[in-house]
């Protein structure tokens, strides 16, 4: 067994003590190469629980984190799911391996790249991400069962509270600018939205509109 490996093997032996139960989100974790998307200066801690650095100021979050908030969107083979801050990648590509069909929207168009060219190299046919404003969401492609967002503002963006579908799921950070935000799932039911405080976090702020390349750096 590789080093890599025996982290892997610890980091999912880890989750599920952490209350990671879905047989799903873990065998995701376990079949997503982390280390193909972090930054190479980090390579060593790919299977470590934290988050890690990458380009635009970003980060690529940590597992636990990506684990949590996938098992809270409640996903099955047949959800349709909107990201937010497509990132790395890493999070799409989790979401990629349980749901239907993924849609991610970044704003920095650089990550996109990078992040794109992952996608292709893992052959995740059923994900498809634009360059654009995560406020808006993908008017164009809703309703969708499940919206993950993963960048904390200061209130959930009511483009994306109005494509979520009917029982339909939406995971986001609340707390703008606030050190540490609240997880909160939020849920359509019979024409309402109902909300529920999950646990607190700590997101890179929601940034309104898509960035030109030259802000990206």
């Amino acid at each position: 067994m590789s080093h890599d490996e025996a982290r892997k093997i610890r980091l999912i032996m880890s989750l599920r003590g952490r209350g990671i139960t879905d047989r799903a989100v873990l065998g995701a974790l376990e079949r997503v190469p982390r280390e193909m998307f972090v930054d190479p200066a980090f390579l060593d801690q790919a299977w470590e629980d934290r988050a890690l650095p990458i380009a635009a100021g970003q980060t690529v979050s940590q597992p636990f984190i990506v684990a949590f908030m996938t098992q809270a969107l409640e996903l099955t083979d047949r959800t349709k799911v909107l990201e937010i801050g497509t990132g790395s990648g890493y999070q799409a590509a989790v979401l990629a391996r349980i749901a239907r069909r993924v849609y991610t929207v970044e704003r920095h168009p650089e990550l996109l790249q990078v992040a794109e060219k992952r996608f292709a190299t893992l052959k995740l046919h059923n994900l498809h991400s634009r360059h654009g404003d995560g406020w808006k969401g993908w008017a164009e492609q809703a309703p969708f069962e499940a919206i993950i967002v993963t960048a904390a503002a200061s209130e959930p963006p009511a483009a994306l509270l109005d494509q979520l579908a009917e029982g339909g799921r939406m995971v986001a950070p609340i707390g703008g600018s606030s050190d540490v935000q609240r997880l909160v799932r939020y849920r359509r039911r019979d024409g309402a939205i109902e909300e529920e405080r999950l646990l607190d976090v700590r997101f890179v702020p929601l940034v309104r509109g898509a960035a030109r390349a030259s802000e990206s750096h």
